[in-house]
């Protein structure tokens, strides 16, 4: 039935007179045209076009201006266009993926999954009979727009790498009518916040608000001299033609700042949007861009990761958090730092918030710190990835670290990059004048070091870090030790908590006071901490030289001392497990001593550690090449940390915080609880809710109840293994 012509069709509403509401057309020609802008990135203009004008068809329909009206129907929209999508050709199931996923996110091609929305297949079967009786109700020029030329890079034949490249070509649009449907809804209903958005400065003036920062670090020392050739390097590598770097440089040398120069300067060079600096963890994520928004000023650099204190952001930012919280939703920023988590399960995800800013990594420089932190049960997934950003979506990646994995392509890793381009003049040379410790390896005899007997050697040293495996091991260690000048780091403390001890530690390093730190590998990857000595349980190659980089690390001493022991426990199952594994072999092949500032045994370290991995553990690659979306997104986690809860604890203003959030839950009073959040393995949680100990807050979230709020300790946060009560105890 065709609806009359005097009878505007709406999308959507106002508390006001109809005329206030807005047109349909209005909003699809809106979304059409910020979806087209976001496809030209990738080639993908008309692409856009199309998925703006058709994604809410449905609105067409008679049953949802009912809807509009009060009506109280429930009326499926996404569907009518997918279905008009799917009906054009080749190509068309890809926007039909994404027309009908932009509200509820990318469903499985056929199969059902358990994700719980309805495969692309059967949501199509629902809906083509409904366009059929709806033709002649819908603008013609709508329905008779054919689908564009497919972009050069998806026209290869088809093979298992093409239809990846499909998979992840579908994403960039998904994001691209996301974004833009979600601005465009902005922009009717809350135009202010719009006008916010984008208020940053360019990439050239950025630079030389850098090269001004620079201007200040100089210094006639070795150190110096040498950070200073890492920088050069770092500008005259920026004018080479985009694609694979590495920035092999030791700890110490500003890869943080060097890393930027190179970023920014290659974004100017060849046009690039902006810069993405990726760390592996939220512990270094925040120093990293303090120094950057120190830089290149604060409402040009945002942070995006679970751990932002937005309640006292806001209360000392004011109005520059807001622009910044504007611009994560969709990285609408020239510098953006985020987490390895935060961008590759974005990269996987099929969820519409998630893949909101997606669009905005296409001609991106890609800073990759830590790199060798990636997870290698997903490395054929991130590695293929990678590889289409840099070949289809115009972007360079950097891979900056002091112990280069192994990513090259040969026989033993067909997955691996080709063309990685060496920024740093002589690497090896580099390490091997910035030598700043002496490693004291295991005695080959003596099987382990007990807790007791390393507590005694331990106190013979001021200042001292320790790092060990386990978090239990943490604990029992720093409790072995006196109390006066003790400190204790692990992820069973809060962020929050974590946060204020690491100010503590570096005052007292400072100003030369007693310092005694042990951790968990947390403190291991870019925190910067400067002890004279540092003790390492032996590990991973990777883990051991990361923690000798917290020894001597400003160079401040003739020689630190760095020294490997055998301890009582191992690391968990799984890759960490193996590194140590690997260490141990090579540690018999090369006589008990390895080199750390030698790049040939790293190489050797991560050769043997992928080979003992299988690369794709989780089977991703296979879902990819189906296009079950929804399956790959359940199949990537990142965080191999088995099953896991989080949980509110008792610490500092966190209680406050959680009562705000039960008064009025939203977004806000929720970010505001992420710093005070500790990840307990569910069946430690199942216990606790057993116990009365803990209560679920909401469908995601725990909180511990009274009188267990001391379950969390001022020393060593969430000490549940250990200190649950017994349940008998319980009994009156």
């Amino acid at each position: 039935m065709r609806m009359p012509e005097e009878i505007t069709a709406y999308a959507h509403t106002t508390r006001g007179p109809v005329e206030t509401w807005e047109p349909l057309r209005e909003h699809l020609e809106n979304v059409a045209q910020l979806a087209a802008r976001f496809g030209a990135a990738f080639h993908s203009k008309d692409w856009g076009h199309l998925a703006g004008l058709w994604h809410d068809l449905g609105k067409y329909r008679p049953e949802f201006q009912r809807k509009l009206r009060g009506s109280g129907e429930q009326i499926e929209h996404a569907g009518l266009g997918a279905s008009l999508a799917a009906d054009k050709g080749a190509g068309g199931h890809s926007l039909a993926f994404v027309i009908a996923g932009h509200h509820c996110g990318l469903a499985n091609r056929d199969a059902q999954g358990d994700s719980g929305l309805s495969p692309l297949k059967q949501r199509l079967a629902g809906n083509k009979e409904v366009l059929d009786q709806l033709r002649n109700s819908l603008p013609v020029e709508l329905l008779s727009a054919a689908l564009p030329s497919i972009p050069e890079f998806l026209t290869a034949p088809s093979t298992s790498a093409t239809r990846r490249r499909w998979e992840l070509w579908t994403r960039m649009l998904f994001s691209s009518l996301v974004d833009a449907d979600r601005l465009a809804t902005e922009s009717f209903y809350e135009p202010l916040k719009t006008q916010a958005r984008g208020q940053h400065a360019s990439i050239a003036d950025l630079l030389a608000r850098l090269n001004t920062y620079l201007a200040r670090f100089k210094g006639d020392n070795d150190l110096n001299r040498d950070r200073a050739r890492v920088l050069e390097d770092c500008r005259h590598a920026s004018k080479e033609t985009p694609g694979f770097f590495s920035l092999t440089a030791p700890t110490g040398t500003g890869k943080t700042l060097s890393a930027l120069a190179f970023a920014l300067e290659h974004a100017r060079t060849y046009s690039l949007g902006r810069v993405i600096v990726v760390v592996p963890y939220t512990s270094i994520i925040e120093q990293n861009a303090a120094v950057y928004r120190d830089a290149l000023g604060m409402e040009n650099v945002i942070e995006h990761h679970a751990s932002i204190d937005e309640e006292s952001r806001k209360e000392q930012f004011g109005e520059t958090e807001a622009r910044r919280r504007l611009a994560a939703e969709n990285w609408d920023a020239p510098v953006v730092v985020t987490t390895t988590v935060q961008l590759f399960e974005s990269l996987l995800s099929n969820h519409p918030s998630r893949c909101r800013k997606l669009h905005n990594v296409v001609r991106s420089v890609i800073v990759l710190d830590e790199a060798q932190s990636l997870p290698a049960g997903y490395l054929a997934c991130l590695l293929d990835v990678m590889k289409e950003l840099v070949a289809s979506y115009s972007c360079s990646i950097v891979f900056a670290t002091a112990t280069q994995p192994a990513l090259g392509q040969r026989h033993s890793l067909p997955e691996g990059l080709e063309g990685v381009r060496e920024i740093v003049e002589a690497p090896a040379e580099l390490a091997q004048r910035l030598k700043r410790v002496r490693i004291h390896w295991p005695d080959p005899q003596r099987p382990l070091i007990p807790y007791d007997e390393l507590a005694r050697e331990i106190v013979r040293h001021d200042q001292v870090l320790v790092v060990v495996h386990l978090r239990k091991d943490a604990r029992r260690l720093a409790r072995a030790l006196p109390e006066e000048a003790r400190y204790h780091l692990s992820a069973l403390m809060c962020a929050a908590h974590r946060s204020v001890v690491l100010d503590r530690v570096r005052s007292a390093l400072r100003r030369g006071e007693r310092c005694r730190l042990v951790a968990t590998q947390l403190v291991e990857a870019g925190v910067d901490l400067d002890f004279p000595v540092v003790y390492r349980a032996l590990a991973g190659l990777d883990s051991l030289a990361q923690a000798a980089g917290r020894c001597n690390r400003e160079g401040l001493r003739a020689e630190g001392k760095f020294v490997v022991f055998r301890a009582e426990t191992k690391p968990p199952p799984g890759i960490l497990r193996i590194g140590l594994d690997v260490v141990e072999g090579m540690l018999t092949n090369h006589g008990n001593t390895l080199d750390f500032a030698t790049p040939t045994c790293f190489d050797e370290y991560f050769r043997t550690l992928y080979h003992a991995v299988d690369m794709d553990r989780f089977g991703v690659q296979g879902e990819r090449e189906q296009l079950n979306f929804a399956n790959v997104d359940r199949l990537v986690n990142l965080v191999e940390d088995g099953y896991r809860s989080p949980l509110v604890v008792s610490w500092a203003d966190a209680d406050a915080r959680l009562s705000a959030y039960e008064r009025a839950p939203n977004r806000d009073t929720l970010r505001a609880l992420q710093p005070f959040l500790v990840q307990v393995p569910r069946n430690e949680l199942d216990k606790l809710e057993s116990l009365g100990a803990a209560r679920p807050v909401n469908d995601a979230f725990w909180a511990l109840t009274s009188p267990f709020q001391n379950l969390y300790d001022s020393n060593f946060g969430f000490v549940h293994e250990d200190a649950l009560p017994d349940p008998a105890a319980l009994i009156t």
